[in-house]
């Protein structure tokens, strides 16, 4: 079911949405060479516990994953895009690393993700980036009343496009309310004018993610982390965002 809510809720949303933020934001400054997965996941626990927040990720365990979880936070590394179980890994200068991040504050729940660089970029990694950024930035400005789904997702195929990138439409956005994972599914690839028509009060997840030179995808043994088929690296960014009467809200902006 879809649901939309009121502009009191939305504001009660806002809490979830700064602290997601300032978690991602922790995250991406302690990313260094040497420091494990394992470090970032606690660095993750330890947030949520002083806020009394509680993860989305630990217990969840839907069909496609081998769950519970058991972690609080998604750490995919190079060829690793969505979904990433952290592990014993030390980050090496040059990895590619994605951070998503979901949690419930007070009741509501936002989600998350932001891809980055340790230590020495690559050229083609800062564009990969790059690239997800500006398909959200695309999509979320479509994002309005009156707009379909599939304005949302051909912004960001558009935007892919464009860059040289193909497009896998498996995983993508969806609803968040009092829950992680509702609807609508948002894909990432779409055409204008179908699907659900965007109302004040939706509140929904974009993440464009992209994989450098293919778009095929498997499962790692881990049973949890999507991998490249062909090895190449991917990124992942992605914001929780309101519809309203005017423009979009972006509830996980980070300064």
């Amino acid at each position: 079911m879809i649901e939309l809510l009121t502009p009191r809720q939305v504001d009660e949303m806002r809490p979830a949405g700064r602290f997601v933020a300032e978690v991602l934001t922790r995250l991406v400054e302690a990313a260094d060479v040497g420091v494990n997965l394992l470090e970032l996941d606690a660095l993750a626990h330890d947030m949520i516990r002083a806020r009394g927040a509680e993860s989305c990720y630990i217990d969840y365990a839907p069909s496609f994953g081998r769950g519970p979880f058991g972690k609080v936070l998604c750490t995919s590394v190079n060829d690793a895009v969505l979904h990433g179980l952290p592990h014993d890994y030390a980050l090496a200068d040059g990895d590619l690393v994605s951070f998503d991040f979901a949690v419930s504050v007070d009741g509501w729940v936002c989600d998350s993700a932001v891809s980055t660089i340790v230590g020495t970029p690559r050229a083609e990694d800062q564009r990969l980036i790059r690239t997800t950024e500006d398909a959200l930035a695309a999509a979320i400005e479509v994002a309005r009343p009156g707009n379909r789904v599939g304005d949302i997702g051909h912004a960001i195929g558009e935007v892919a496009r464009a860059a040289g990138y193909s497009v896998n439409t498996q995983f993508g956005g969806h609803g968040v309310g009092r829950t992680m994972h509702g609807e609508p599914h948002v894909p990432n690839d779409g055409r204008p004018g179908r699907g659900f028509k965007l109302r004040p009060g939706l509140v929904i997840a974009i993440e464009p993610w992209l994989l450098e030179t293919t778009d095929e995808i498997k499962m790692a043994d881990d049973g949890w982390t999507i991998l490249s088929q062909d090895g190449s690296r991917g990124a992942h960014s992605e914001h929780t965002i309101a519809i309203t009467h005017g423009d979009p809200v972006v509830m996980t902006a980070r300064d």
